[in-house]
């Protein structure tokens, strides 16, 4: 997926965790205009297109949701039209009263900056979501994933919403590899400790990762300077509470250490694995 945009004629990094079609979306945590915090599993069963943009005051932005508005008057109710930016719960209240927002359901990602960071959509230094469009099916798959490559122009409304079309009208089951995907245990309850070979096998596919007492994996993270070490470290506490699983972390002026295990075994689990796996696409945006 595409990790750069432009803006005013200048590449601008996208950060957050790559996400890919046909995978199962990861769930997230923005806020609505009347401050309820609102996730992805408040829409299950529907199909979802979500949309997201910098800045309702902009001109580009006005257009992009009155647009999604005013053709979701033709959609099924089993389709759910979301929107997404940095802006207050405040001045999406005032947005929708005056532009009469019934059929887009605008959440604001200024607290948590969730969806963001979750779906790589994330714009680097201005602190912004790109514009975007995605589309996930009832299965939370990902069955669309259109990045706008120049920040001030407009999805293509025509295409994203033959492609909805589509996927209503085409059902598909979840394959296996989709179906383990979900049943992965994020809060730990259950979760098995790993045999050394396990651990070594899981250790081979990560990179930088050390193994202490077979009990623990580490990994030193270094950066420019204290800023930029807690700027990863704010990032990864997003993650970690959504996935219910809480590295330690050392946090020096040009590093942050992290440190991993599954406290409710006291040893090393898959979850460890798969922690390790999404701080490091967090560490490399």
């Amino acid at each position: 997926m595409r990790r750069t945009i432009k803006f005013n004629g200048k590449e601008i990094a996208l950060k957050g965790i790559p996400i890919e079609l046909n995978e199962i979306v990861p769930d997230f945590r923005a806020i609505d205009s009347k401050l309820d915090e609102v996730t992805l599993s408040d829409f299950k069963g529907k199909i979802k297109l979500f949309t997201t943009f910098p800045s309702l005051d902009t001109p580009v932005c006005d257009k992009q949701i009155n647009e999604f508005n005013g053709r979701a008057q033709q959609l099924s109710e089993n389709v759910c039209v979301i929107g997404l930016s940095m802006d207050l719960p405040f001045a999406i209240n005032r947005f929708c009263e005056k532009n009469n927002i019934r059929k887009v359901k605008l959440l604001s990602d200024h607290r948590y900056t969730s969806f963001g960071l979750n779906y790589g959509l994330l714009i680097k230094d201005l602190h912004l979501l790109a514009r975007s469009v995605l589309i996930v099916d009832e299965n939370d798959v990902l069955r669309y994933y259109e990045i706008v490559e120049e920040l001030d122009k407009s999805p293509d409304y025509d295409r994203c919403l033959a492609e909805l079309e589509n996927i209503i009208n085409q059902a598909r089951p979840l394959t296996p590899e989709q179906i383990a995907s979900r049943e992965y245990i994020s809060c730990c309850e259950g979760a098995s400790p790993l045999t050394p070979p396990e651990i070594n096998e899981y250790l081979s596919q990560l990179t930088g990762w050390e193994l202490v007492d077979h009990k623990k994996i580490v990994k030193d993270y270094h950066r420019q300077n204290y800023q930029e070490s807690k700027d990863l470290l704010d990032d990864i506490s997003v993650i970690a509470d959504e996935q219910g699983h809480h590295p330690t972390t050392v946090l020096g002026y040009d590093h942050l250490k992290v440190i991993l295990t599954t406290h409710s075994v006291g040893e090393l689990t898959e979850n460890d694995f798969v922690m390790a796996g999404l701080i490091d696409d967090l560490a490399e945006t």
